[in-house]
């Protein structure tokens, strides 16, 4: 019944970057010590080794190195990390932001194995980085605040409205079988609109579309004649 896809943030952040795909399958384990010979790395047959992640910084970390310099336009951040919903026993990705609107330098993605002796496996063309563009400063340009929430009488009245409508639907829910699973949510939130049927944000998105890598310049340059990067599925 596909519930996850229900959930619109979580559909939202799954489309919300690009993905870089892993060039070899193989399997890996941390043996439990901090240097770098601690983790066992066994590549598929044919796997070229050269593009193969390896231990680089101990203390469990699997490094994959990421080919090319990435460019985002004047005060864009890169924001790297692992595929969003997409968790793997035994082993967790590692985030970083980077200021590649100047930096001529590569970086690496990182993955730090959760305990050890336990095997994880990364297919070939697998999802291992997901990144996304994000302003330069943001962070310190916002002022977050704590108030409660009857110091806005509007939100708060909807709010109520809302809590009360969804304990009568999950009522509802109970006591009738829903003729679709469809039918088992409200879909206010997915549909854009207030508790009253009213309109949200006149730019709410039910889902995002990223453009797809293009190739430019004089040669092409996608690794083993792939793209580089592409949408989550």
């Amino acid at each position: 019944e596909s519930f996850a896809y229900r959930c619109l943030p979580l559909a939202i952040a799954n489309a919300h970057g690009w993905v870089m795909l892993n060039p070899c399958g193989f399997s890996a384990r941390w043996l439990g010590d901090v240097g770098t010979h601690s983790v066992e790395i066994v590549l598929d047959e044919g796997a070229d080794k050269k593009r193969a992640p390896v231990s680089l910084f101990g203390s469990g970390t699997l490094t994959f190195h990421v080919e090319g310099v990435m460019r985002t336009s004047e005060g864009w951040n890169l924001w790297v990390g692992g595929p969003p919903n997409a968790m793997k026993d035994g082993i967790a990705p590692m985030g970083g932001v980077i200021e590649t609107d100047w930096a001529p330098y590569t970086f690496t993605m990182n993955w730090r194995f959760t305990r050890p002796n336990h095997w994880v496996r990364f297919e070939e063309n697998e999802p291992f980085c997901f990144f996304f563009p994000t302003p330069r400063g943001v962070m310190d340009r916002l002022k977050p605040e704590l108030r409660p929430m009857e110091d806005a009488p509007e939100l708060l009245e909807s709010y109520r409205g809302w809590a009360a409508s969804r304990a009568a639907f999950q009522e509802w829910i109970k006591q009738n079988k829903p003729k679709t699973p469809a039918d088992q949510w409200q879909k206010l939130y997915y549909r854009g609109l207030h508790p009253d049927g009213r309109p949200g944000a006149p730019d709410h998105e039910s889902k995002i579309r990223p453009a797809e890598f293009r190739q430019t310049g004089s040669r092409r340059v996608c690794p083993a004649g792939r793209s580089s990067a592409r949408k989550p599925d």
